[in-house]
């Protein structure tokens, strides 16, 4: 197994970020990730991968200052959690989770948590795997995600998604309206150059939110602030390759089945 290494204010100006590494068009973006880092290292934000060029990392941080709406008093929040192709079935994911675990239990923390799909979410981590690892669903709400937990305290309450999600709705009503943040080096990119694009050519009206803020974060209307995208208010996916015409069509007939 090759050696795990994290990223800090250090290093991080010469070490990758595992995704967008050479996407030239997402460079903006992918500088945009690591400057929102940067300000999360400063809250004990920790992204920890592989130490070679692939897709195998973890980030997590306080839930207190994390960027998604629960309300979790003395948890660590997990955030992206990938291990991706020949890294897969190789024991990578549970070293990776076992070092946030281990992170918890000597900040004294009450357990770990994560959002996942009911069913399978892009840009989310897979939720029959963490459930395998002992994790237990505490809250599902009708938009379709679910929050996860893996308690160290079994008498720790559990945490819960803030009001501002419960609805699976939006305050604007109209067309396509897309929350997102610098959570991921693709998000803006896509946001600001394909989606335009898309709702351009069918006529649709566009509204973008960027999440600038923690506390903006924690109270969006949707648990994936990464990238969601709602239609005529309604929570519709966390696909962002929704964002491009030659997927949109496809991305969203299929959410919507």
């Amino acid at each position: 197994m090759e050696k795990l290494i994290e990223l800090n204010t250090e290093n991080i100006s010469e070490e990758h970020i595992c995704c967008a590494i050479s996407d030239k068009k997402c460079s903006e973006s992918y500088q945009a990730k690591k400057d929102w880092l940067r300000n999360e290292f400063k809250n004990g934000y920790v992204f920890r991968r592989i130490d070679e060029r692939a897709k195998v990392f973890i980030e997590y941080g306080s839930a207190e200052k994390s960027w998604i709406p629960v309300t979790a008093p003395n948890y660590l929040n997990i955030n992206c959690f990938w291990v991706s192709g020949k890294y897969k079935k190789n024991g990578y994911g549970k070293e990776l989770l076992k070092t946030a675990f281990e992170d918890a239990k000597k900040q004294g923390k009450d357990g770990l948590l994560t959002v996942v799909g009911t069913k399978k979410f892009h840009f989310m981590s897979d939720t029959k795997w963490f459930l395998k690892q002992g994790f237990e669903e505490v809250e599902k709400i009708s938009s379709g995600f679910s929050l996860l937990v893996k308690k160290i305290n079994k008498n720790a309450e559990n945490p819960i998604f803030n009001d501002s999600v419960k609805s699976g709705e939006c305050p604007e009503k109209n067309g396509i309206v897309v929350y997102y943040s610098n959570r991921c080096p693709f998000s803006e990119f896509h946001v600001k150059n394909s989606l335009l694009e898309t709702a351009e050519k069918r006529k649709l009206p566009l509204t973008i939110i960027k999440l600038e803020t923690m506390e903006e974060a924690q109270s969006a209307p949707s648990p994936a602030t990464i990238f969601s995208l709602f239609l005529n208010g309604k929570f519709v996916t966390t696909d962002l390759s929704a964002c491009m015409d030659s997927r949109y069509d496809k991305v969203i007939e299929k959410a919507l089945k």
